[in-house]
């Protein structure tokens, strides 16, 4: 056997085979449907809806018509819905039927976006539409199959962390910095412009955005200037990665798909129908797509970080927990709920993260359903004001964020191989807490003005309105920051880049942990050799190492307590553990030993 550990095995080469074929059958079975709008395809709930859209399907020749690609379909598809948006508009103004709701008759925008999604995925008549468990086998079984060969032999590795070339592989070695702030800079003007199109050309939130991104970036920026030793910007690699690049365009490209348009991918939907209907006895949405694809992917490269991390109980038993959490709640229980008919809840998820929990339609589902709609409300009330102070004061955030949350799972197990590319700098530091607590405040204002809305009815508070923002915070932190740039980053700027810099959770958590917890990691500073191991391997961007060189417990409010600082350190200098003992003092001054001729004093 070589003693790389970089070389694969010829059943590793084989998975990795396996798994690209699965990749690359899904990806182009995008392309293998095709499509023809019916009257029975016709997914359209309101019935002066229907009777508008088919007459206009009739009158401009789409109905029955057969299209080779979704795109030509949704095109013409589009095409048919405004025509009957406009004509119902006209009929609206020479009197709606009596006893008929105004939008019961017209047709909305946001009903436009649903059956698009709902009629593409219906007329599919072609190859994917007529061999789903075949296609179910091909992409998600072969994937699956080619993952496990590629993972499970790792187990037979001599357990410990070593030098596993992650700066020289082109998947995992990151990006330079001018190829990291053209990404970064494009993403930001890319979320600003659709976020335009997306609030139907209304500039105010996006001018708000660009302002507050602009200020952040001046009070960093300012602060550096007043200091002498200006804090150095991140360490870049010389060469690109360029496999990593394409992973994380892919990425990125399918979260896009993903949330803002979901009717090009109603293949890959069609795909888990089978899925969903033993779960729930529903065909799958997009959102059971994602959910399917979430947790597979943890359950696998869980494994994966099993065997990677096989020398360290506190990791085995930690992401055990993540792939448990994953797959029991945040999966099974809330499609089985709704095959119950009951509403659909993720017991473990927690508002500010779960920034939809208190908006109209949520609090009417469950106060509608009964003792255990009540009981979800409670629950998750109670979380956020006694659950997350209280526990996080015992055990800090990892509690949460290492053990239970579903995207720190995901980061924990696909991210993994991504870890090192954190940016340790100052001056990320400086970002990070600026942008994660603007977050924060962003999501408490957002939620008071949905519930003053929703107890009081008024919309518009001052210059606001409740539904506009809520709508913006949905696409811009919701959507563009927790899923395109929290995983597509993933290979570009390290596999935390969500919980790190947007999530409203984790500056809670956070918040508690660095004033007010008994978690921290503590140091024996003489054992320190200065290996770096501790800091390469931190996905939150500490520099651990320089606190083992002084001495000083890990106090910092971004610590998600995965411990693999501790796992990876050559010497045991780290410890994770909880303790009453100088919580009030312990982040104001470093405890160091300053000897003297006549004593020695211990200052804590």
């Amino acid at each position: 056997m070589s003693n790389k550990s970089t070389d694969k095995t010829i059943l590793q080469k084989l998975g990795l085979a396996i798994f690209v074929i699965a990749l690359g059958v899904f990806t182009l079975s995008l392309g293998l449907d095709s499509y023809q709008l019916s009257e029975e395809s016709l997914k359209v709930s309101k019935e002066y809806h229907r009777v508008e859209v088919l007459n206009q399907a009739r009158e401009v020749g789409v109905l029955n018509r057969s299209f080779e690609s979704n795109i030509e379909f949704i095109s013409a598809f589009k095409n048919v819905l405004e025509k009957a948006q406009s004509s119902l508009n006209e009929k609206a103004e020479n009197g709606i039927p009596e006893g008929i709701g105004e939008w019961d008759f017209k047709l909305g925008d946001w009903e436009v976006k649903d059956y698009i999604l709902q009629t593409t995925k219906s007329s599919s008549v072609g190859l994917i539409a007529q061999n789903k468990r075949l296609f179910l086998l091909l992409t998600f079984g072969l994937g699956i199959l080619g993952g496990l060969l590629y993972v499970l032999p790792k187990f037979n590795l001599i357990p410990g962390i070593k030098n596993n070339h992650v700066y020289h592989n082109a998947m995992t070695r990151g990006l330079k910095f001018g190829p990291r702030s053209f990404f970064l800079t494009m993403t930001i003007i890319g979320s600003l412009l659709f976020g335009f199109f997306y609030l139907n050309k209304n500039l105010f939130w996006p001018l708000v955005t660009a302002i507050v991104i602009l200020l952040i970036i001046g009070l960093v920026l300012y602060a550096e200037k007043q200091k002498q030793n200006n804090p150095t910007k991140s360490a870049s690699p010389t060469i690109t990665g360029w496999l990593g690049v394409f992973t994380g365009v892919y990425l990125i490209g399918f979260y896009i798909l993903l949330y803002w348009t979901p009717h090009y991918i109603t293949s890959w939907i069609l795909i888990v129908d089978p899925v969903s209907e033993v779960l729930s006895g529903n065909p799958a949405s997009q959102w059971f797509l994602y959910g399917l694809l979430y947790t597979v992917v943890v359950l696998v490269m869980g494994l994966r970080m099993m065997a990677k991390y096989q020398h360290n109980k506190y990791q085995l038993v930690r992401t055990g927990s993540v792939m448990f959490f994953q797959t029991a709640f945040a999966f099974l229980i809330p499609e089985i709920l709704i095959r119950l008919n009951q509403p659909y809840f993720d017991f473990k998820n927690i508002w500010p993260l779960d920034y939809d929990f208190f908006f109209d339609f949520n609090l009417n589902t469950l106060l509608n359903s009964g003792g255990l709609g009540i009981f979800m409300l409670v629950w998750g009330i109670a979380l956020i004001i006694i659950g997350v102070p209280v526990i996080t004061y015992f055990y800090g955030k990892r509690w949460y964020c290492s053990w239970v949350c579903g995207c720190g799972g995901l980061a924990e197990t696909l991210g993994d191989p991504y870890r090192q590319l954190s940016d340790k700098s100052v001056r990320a530091w400086k970002f990070e807490r600026w942008i994660i607590h603007g977050v924060l405040v962003f999501s408490v204002l957002m939620t008071a003005l949905v519930l003053y809305t929703y107890f009081s009815g008024n919309y518009n508070i001052w210059i606001f309105n409740s539904d506009t923002v809520r709508t913006w915070y949905g696409f811009l932190i919701g959507s563009a920051f927790a899923g395109v740039v929290g995983t597509g980053f993933y290979p570009l700027m390290g596999n935390r880049t969500w919980c790190r810099f947007g999530c409203p959770l984790a500056g809670y958590l956070g918040l508690v942990q660095k004033f007010k917890s008994r978690f921290r990691i503590t140091v024996n500073g003489g054992q320190c050799i200065s290996c770096g191991n501790c800091s390469t391997y931190c996905e939150m961007g500490i520099d651990v190492r320089h606190y083992a060189q002084r001495g000083q417990d890990v106090v910092r409010a971004s610590c998600v307590g995965c411990g693999i600082c501790a796992a990876v350190c050559p010497r045991g200098v780290l410890r994770l553990e909880n303790s009453s003992m100088d919580v009030g003092t312990r982040t104001q001054e470093l405890r160091t030993i300053h000897i003297s001729e006549d004593e020695i004093k211990l200052l804590v």
